[in-house]
């Protein structure tokens, strides 16, 4: 079954449209990276997806239930760490536990909650009040957690955390997949994405302008991936019959080499080892995504490319 279904979404405040349209779906198990800048309609898309506002046109469902008729039983089955939660500073990490398991009618020990979003057992039972941003952070992914959700929904989770923050979540959200549970990842940091999804749906203006694999998007937008390889003995080596290949250069024991399939990074290497060359370091950049969601959410950049695909003059 599919974990979410959105069919024509549409949700506007007046005579702002904030979403338009959107058609979307993620599988059972999936990690979907769900991309825009701020103001782009991620968070309003959220809400109907759980049932926290209703969409004027189109459907949203989770595990086949109606987001708006079923939203009781939608959010049995989801967690929420959603954007600006708040916490109570009087309380302690173990007491927001039970607060969130009372709330949920479960029954799910606080230490092993606790154990699995990295919060030390001695901060377990100090008051929040005292917490860092990251330690907020994890005891709020913590909160959504409890009742082993199939799905969680995070609605830009890495909002203030510092690189080792950054690197605690993306490990949690593997462990989670890995449990099978599906994740809907809301953001505008782009590396935390990349760094988990195995799709990503880019919005702009309340429309999904493009939904892809990070590689896909890296195809269709012609970005090339650079790759580096310092050998001990330079030699002349051909690459014009590899598929996607566009140039290469040897100089200064470098070998460089520049393609746009992925797939043709590997017969590259392979080429310069067949050519009598012993690979001391191999380097390669690919085009990032922040690369590429640059790309697709400049206005001028998009119009360019529509008007291109549609065949207008």
């Amino acid at each position: 079954m599919d974990a979410i279904v959105l069919r024509g979404v549409t949700k506007r405040f007046g005579e702002t449209t904030a979403v338009d349209e959107i058609d979307l779906t993620v599988e059972a198990g999936e990690a979907y990276g769900f991309l825009g800048p701020n103001g782009a309609g991620k968070s309003t898309t959220i809400n109907v997806l759980l049932g926290f506002t209703r969409a004027i046109e189109g459907r949203a469902e989770v595990f086949g239930r109606d987001s708006w008729r079923e939203s009781t039983a939608v959010r049995e089955r989801t967690g929420v760490l959603p954007e600006g939660y708040d916490l109570y500073g009087r309380l302690t990490a173990r007491e927001h536990i039970d607060l969130a398991a009372d709330l949920q009618g479960t029954d799910d020990d606080p230490n092993e909650i606790l154990e699995r979003v990295g919060l030390d057992p001695d901060d377990r039972g100090r008051r929040v009040s005292g917490f860092s941003t990251g330690m907020r952070q994890r005891l709020a992914l913590g909160m959504a957690l409890v009742g082993d959700p199939d799905l969680l929904v995070l609605d830009e989770p890495s909002s203030g955390l510092d690189p080792n923050g950054m690197a605690s979540l993306r490990r949690i959200v593997r462990e989670e997949l890995q449990r099978g549970t599906t994740v809907f990842f809301s953001s505008h940091i782009l590396d935390q994405v990349e760094g988990v999804c195995d799709r990503v749906g880019i919005l702009r203006d309340g429309r999904l302008i493009t939904e892809d694999t990070v590689d896909g998007l890296r195809t269709s937008m012609g970005a090339e991936s650079r790759i580096e390889v310092l050998v001990d003995d330079p030699q002349p080596v051909d690459f014009h019959d590899i598929d996607g290949v566009t140039g290469h250069s040897v100089a200064d024991a470098t070998v460089r080499v520049a393609c746009r399939d992925p797939a043709a990074k590997a017969d590259v290497i392979r080429r310069i080892e067949d050519a009598g060359m012993d690979a001391r370091d191999v380097k390669i950049r690919d085009a990032s995504l922040e690369d590429l969601f640059a790309a697709y959410t400049d206005r001028e950049a998009v119009e360019s490319r529509e008007t291109i695909l549609e065949g207008r003059p």
